[in-house]
């Protein structure tokens, strides 16, 4: 196990692991107990926030042959071994962005009608289901519409926007929601004791909000982080910065304090610092725009910002309110706007820092 990368180590193997989506698994389950199966279903919602840990997860659960609690997998059962050592005649999984086209899909509607090798249902998870072709979707949903009493279909996607209405209107539609920084933070320290590491106060928070709400991608910064740090087994804030490039909420809080105080000198002079200490500009200006979003939530009500939903410290969130004091609604909108900006024209700039020391211009030159 040592060396399978961290989300893959740490897959929930069981419903009452699964963090954040606890509206999607309360239904599943429920159907599970209530053996009220669908054949369809379809799980949309943004990248790394548990689509395809709970396709297989629901999988394994309906074919296994000593259920807990009625809906719980056992994990020890032949079906779910054969499960989770990915080599299970009767779960199929596909890759819809690397089969998109009508061919693929009819292979797999010619494998249908053959009954489950030794489990109850046959099950085909379909990721990123929005990516099969228009011919390959139609022909999928030929099958939807007379499907074999032992198939199942799992359609996972991050756009289910995209795809056609007649497949979406045969499914049980479930929404994944976007994880919050808390949410991320607690995977983040059951992973570190398990892996036993110790780690600075600030640094999970750290790797949590450069996530951008995503599993995925926080255990896959956790696993650099663990890799950086060696044998010494401690994850420290700096390191994560020198490793990712990236900057503490803390120095977001004094840049922005520059612009407030419409000191030009001193904020392009320490954009410019940043850069030359190998800080990602890219991810500095997300950062920022999560920064001065939070700020602006503030300002419009306070209760929209608290210390469950926003991954920030009470100091910090001190910090913002004083912050806002001296600043209007208008103005932190177009400070918003400025740093979005800037951030799409940074990866077509010729000079990185450009885009955004022009608009640290226009903040701090614009009328009083």
């Amino acid at each position: 196990m040592s060396n399978i990368v961290l989300y893959r180590k740490y897959r929930p193997q069981k419903f009452s692991e699964v963090v954040g989506q606890e509206h999607v698994v309360k239904t599943l389950t429920n159907s599970i107990k209530g053996n009220n199966i669908s054949h369809a279903y379809l799980l949309s919602g943004p990248r790394g926030s548990g689509k395809t840990t709970i396709a297989r997860l629901f999988a394994k659960a309906i074919n296994c042959e000593n259920r807990e609690d009625g809906f719980e997998p056992c994990n020890k059962c032949s079906s779910c071994l054969e499960i989770m050592a990915g080599n299970s005649m009767d779960l199929v999984e596909i890759d819809a962005a690397s089969n998109t086209q009508v061919e693929g899909v009819r292979e797999l509607i010619a494998g249908i009608k053959f009954a489950p090798v030794k489990s109850k249902y046959k099950i085909f998870i379909i990721d990123e289901c929005h990516q099969l072709s228009k011919s390959a979707a139609n022909a999928l949903l030929k099958t939807l519409e007379e499907p074999p009493a032992h198939a199942i279909f799992i359609l996972a996607t991050t756009e289910s926007h995209k795809m056609i209405p007649t497949i979406l209107s045969r499914c049980q539609k479930f929404d994944f929601k976007r994880l919050q920084v808390p949410e991320i933070i607690k995977k983040l320290e059951f992973i570190s004791k398990k892996e036993n590491v110790k780690f600075d106060e600030s640094a999970l928070s750290l790797i949590a909000l450069n996530s951008r709400g995503s599993f995925r991608d926080a255990e896959s910064l956790l696993d650099e982080c663990l890799s950086f740090s060696g044998e010494k087994g401690i994850i420290k804030t700096e390191d994560i910065k020198e490793l990712l490039g990236i900057v503490e909420v803390g120095e977001i809080s004094k840049f922005v304090d520059y612009l407030v105080a419409k000191n030009t000198k001193d904020a392009i002079m320490f954009l410019n610092s940043l850069m030359e200490n190998g800080v990602d500009l890219q991810e500095f200006t997300k950062t920022l725009v999560f920064y001065l979003r939070q700020e602006l939530l503030l300002k419009i009500n306070p209760s929209f910002l608290n210390l469950q939903n926003s991954g920030l410290s009470t100091a910090e969130i001190d910090k913002m309110k004083a912050q806002t004091t001296n600043l209007t609604q208008k103005d932190i909108q177009n400070m918003l706007e400025f740093f979005i900006d800037a951030e799409n024209k940074i990866k077509f700039s010729a000079v990185t820092q450009l885009p955004l020391e022009l608009a640290i211009i226009n903040i701090t030159h614009a009328e009083q």
